[in-house]
């Protein structure tokens, strides 16, 4: 019953991100609901990133989507709101967007991929803002994980996404994501 219940409760949470409010009323996020086994290979595949980088905090945050029950991720399409206004360090949209086009072709092993459209990493902020707020309201604890969120982006979980966070999801006693070691 409990792993129905959080499934249902990230599907609002997406729901949530996606009627989030959004510069210009422009949606440029994308999400995906992870359960099961998807959960395990997301991980796996932390732990494999962590060790090649040396960060640590991967392992450890795949121990908690490992023991979660399910998992959303909300990324950000590289688009912007077209209205030139240097947000980004760039001075118009267009050369932003070429800044990104070089970009991948020059790093594409980072963890993110800029620049981005500040306007849009601020309706990104609020979408996971606003999943998480539903989370709270169904009492699923939840933690917003950067490193979960790079990891879905580098597996190509989220097409045209140029950043991402992940909310594991659990239902228990006592919430896994917090009093954690290093």
């Amino acid at each position: 019953m409990n792993q129905r219940a959080v499934e249902m409760v990230a599907e609002l949470m997406a729901l949530s991100a996606r009627t989030a409010p959004k510069g210009r009323g422009q949606d440029s996020i994308e999400t995906v609901i992870l359960c099961g086994d998807r959960l395990q290979e997301l991980a796996d595949e932390m732990r494999k990133m962590g060790r090649a980088r040396g960060l640590n905090f991967f392992l450890r945050d795949a121990a908690n989507v490992e023991k979660s029950d399910a998992c959303l991720v909300i990324g950000l399409r590289g688009e912007s709101v077209g209205l030139d206004c240097g947000g980004c360090g760039h001075i118009t949209c267009q050369m932003m967007h070429d800044a990104q086009r070089d970009f991948l072709e020059k790093q594409p092993e980072k963890l993110f991929h800029g620049p981005c459209c500040a306007i849009k990493v601020t309706d990104l902020g609020i979408a996971l803002g606003s999943a998480a707020k539903t989370a709270g309201l169904h009492n699923v604890d939840n933690r917003i994980m950067f490193s979960a969120g790079a990891d879905a982006l580098s597996k190509k979980m989220l097409q045209g996404c140029l950043m991402a966070y992940a909310l594991p999801l659990k239902a228990g006693g006592k919430s896994i994501y917090f009093d954690r070691t290093a």
